[in-house]
Parts: structure tokens; C-alpha cells; sequence
């Protein structure tokens, strides 16, 4: 039942941010798939933010399954990214696994956007028109996929540090 515990606290973190009034993209998605995938066991690295995402998506709405299909692809690769950088973890990796992850949503999600949707031309002008008008957006994604891999990583560190503190103070005695 622990070994859940975790997995089950993101996902209900996720589900319930995205249901909860917020700005725009500034969700916790993106940092539970880079957090889960450097801390969870790896049969459940991928696949909790994609539960987080469905089960709340059954509330939200769906929405064009190509564009969906682009956000929930983004969310495996950045997953992805925390598998890749799992054993070298360190600030400047997770900052920049933040990073990329950030910036890959931007250009898969704004891609699909274009292509698959009516509201940009489809020719180059309107893929540069669908990056420009969803750098807001962005901004928005990015700072929160700081704030909550910070919240995440820092509380899970945190936690460990305070049980291994702990733990060495018990020996002693």
C-alpha cells in the first residue's frame, strides 16, 4: 500500500490542479512527469501523469484527438527527460530537464495546434503566427513547471534529508 502512496498523491495533485481555478497552462502536469520519472519506480514514471491527465480530462472535455494526442506526447517526453537524467540527478539537470520540457510542449503543442486546427493559415506565416500568439502561454507553462518540479523535488529531498538526519541521530544512540 505505500509503494502507491506517492503515485496516488500525484496523480490526485494533478487532477485536482487542473480542475481547481488557475492561470492558464500553469498546471503540475509537466513537472509530476519529470518528477515521477526521476523518483517513482519506472513501471509508473509514465504513466501517472497520463492518468492525472485522462481522469481530468473526462471533466474538462476532450478535444481534437490529434492536439491531445500532441499534449499527452509531450507530457511522455517529459518524462522521458527524467529517465534520461534519473542517475545524474542534480540541480542544474533537473532545471534543465525542466527546461526542455517546457520548450518541447511549447513546439509539439503549438505544432499540432497549426496543423491540425482552423485557427492559423497553414502555410509557414501561420505556424510563426501560432508560436507568437501562444507565448503567453508559454510563460505560463514554464513558470509553473518551475514552481511545482521545485515544490516536488524540493519537498521529496527535503523528506529524505529529514529521514536520513534522523535516522543517523538514532544510530547513535
Amino acid at each position: 500500500m505505500k509503494k502507491y502512496l506517492i503515485p496516488v498523491l500525484l496523480i490526485v495533485l494533478g487532477f485536482s490542479a487542473r480542475l481547481l481555478p488557475h492561470p492558464a497552462n500553469f498546471a503540475p502536469i509537466g513537472a509530476i512527469a519529470l518528477f515521477g520519472a526521476l523518483y517513482l519506480p519506472k513501471k509508473y514514471a509514465l504513466i501517472v501523469p497520463i492518468i492525472a491527465m485522462f481522469i481530468s480530462d473526462i471533466f474538462i472535455g476532450f478535444y481534437s484527438w490529434q492536439i491531445m494526442l500532441a499534449v499527452y506526447t509531450s507530457f511522455v517526453l517529459m518524462g522521458v527527460i527524467g529517465l534520461l537524467v534519473r542517475n545524474k540527478k542534480s540541480f542544474s539537470t533537473i532545471l534543465g530537464g525542466t527546461l526542455l520540457g517546457s520548450v518541447l510542449f511549447f513546439l509539439i503543442t503549438n505544432f499540432a495546434v497549426w496543423a491540425f486546427g482552423t485557427m492559423y493559415a497553414h502555410n509557414f506565416s501561420g505556424l510563426i503566427q501560432s508560436y507568437t500568439m501562444a507565448i503567453p502561454f508559454f510563460k505560463n507553462s514554464l513558470l509553473g513547471d518551475i514552481f511545482y518540479v521545485t515544490i516536488l523535488v524540493g519537498s521529496y529531498e527535503l523528506l529524505n534529508l529529514t529521514s536520513k538526519f534522523k535516522n543517523s541521530i538514532l544510530q547513535k544512540v
